[in-house]
């Protein structure tokens, strides 16, 4: 992997920034510490851009007329629609920056991508909404690959988010350098192991648009991979399609392992399947065999490595 850091949106105050309410900051030790290293970051905070001040009265999501409303807790002031166009002019951040993810504040009326409290008439509230600007983020860009910071405390959904910003930040790469058919082939070629692990059916799905792709628009081409691509990766990949994609990969090795190497892949496979250790072993087995031994891995590669290393990310799942 090459070294440069990808440019990805975050809420302002997870970094360190006192914006807010109380003037206080929610800094995460994840996103700055280790995503840090690997993120250009750019901050935003909705109701900053909306020109409310640090401190502010602390505000929530109440529902009014099927519409949830950005209420001030002491005044009842109504913020709805100065944050509403806030968070419009900031998803335009998405372009301005070519951002290839984005870290959003768990909870937050602005920045929660679920479960966010919304109030009824009575004050009664139902953990059933998502922040303003979190809603209008993921409505104009649904390839982008967004994510709480307290949901990247699941080992899971953390190596998923991560492994959807790098493959997102190679496709969009790809699709800068002004791309032929040909290329989004082999952009599908390098990834299709990576995509089976996580949705068999998107893959089959992909499979059958490169599989046309000289004759159709490159516009239609690169908006429905793209499309298909980051839906399939959002799903997280189980432990079993990676025990499959895992003996699908063993088995282009039958001809090249003698028999006791192979037994010993198999068995470190099944050691995988039953939790007796991580994925990360299996694989770096699967990468010396398949370096070593042949030429044509290319299908491999991406699924073998879908990000740096030093994250380390697979070494817990």
């Amino acid at each position: 992997m090459e070294n440069r850091k990808i440019p990805m949106g975050v809420s302002g105050c997870l970094i360190g920034e006192e914006v807010c309410y109380d003037r206080s900051h929610r800094r995460n030790g994840f996103v700055v510490d280790v995503l840090g290293d690997y993120a250009e970051w750019v901050s935003v905070c909705p109701e900053v851009e909306a020109g409310l001040d640090v401190p502010r009265e602390s505000m929530r999501l109440v529902e009014k007329m099927n519409s949830p409303h950005l209420v001030g807790n002491r005044t009842g002031d109504d913020y709805t629609s100065e944050v509403r166009a806030a968070s419009a002019a900031l998803t335009r951040y998405v372009g301005r920056y070519r951002l290839r993810g984005f870290v959003l504040k768990s909870g937050s009326s602005t920045c929660g991508i679920e479960r966010v409290r919304v109030y009824n008439e009575e004050r009664v509230p139902a953990n059933k909404g998502v922040g303003i600007f979190a809603r209008t983020l993921m409505r104009n860009h649904p390839s982008l690959p967004i994510e709480e910071e307290e949901r990247l405390s699941d080992p899971r959904i953390r190596e998923n988010f991560i492994t959807r910003v790098f493959t997102y930040d190679r496709w969009l790469r790809l699709r800068e350098s002004r791309p032929e058919a040909s290329d989004v082939a082999e952009f599908h070629e390098e990834h299709k192991m990576l995509l089976l692990a996580h949705s068999p059916q998107a893959t089959t799905e992909l499979d059958s648009l490169v599989e046309i792709s000289g004759s159709v628009g490159m516009r239609y081409l690169l908006e429905t991979y793209e499309a298909g691509l980051m839906l399939g990766l959002k799903t997280i990949a189980s432990h079993g399609r990676h025990v499959h994609v895992l003996k699908h990969l063993a088995g282009f090795l039958r001809h090249d392992l003698g028999k006791d190497e192979e037994k010993e892949l198999y068995r470190i496979i099944d050691d995988y399947r039953v939790g007796r250790v991580p994925l990360v072993v299996p694989l770096v087995l699967l990468t010396h065999h398949l370096k070593h031994l042949r030429d044509d891995w290319m299908h491999a590669r991406r699924y073998l490595a879908p990000y740096p290393a030093e994250l380390a990310l697979r070494s817990v799942i």
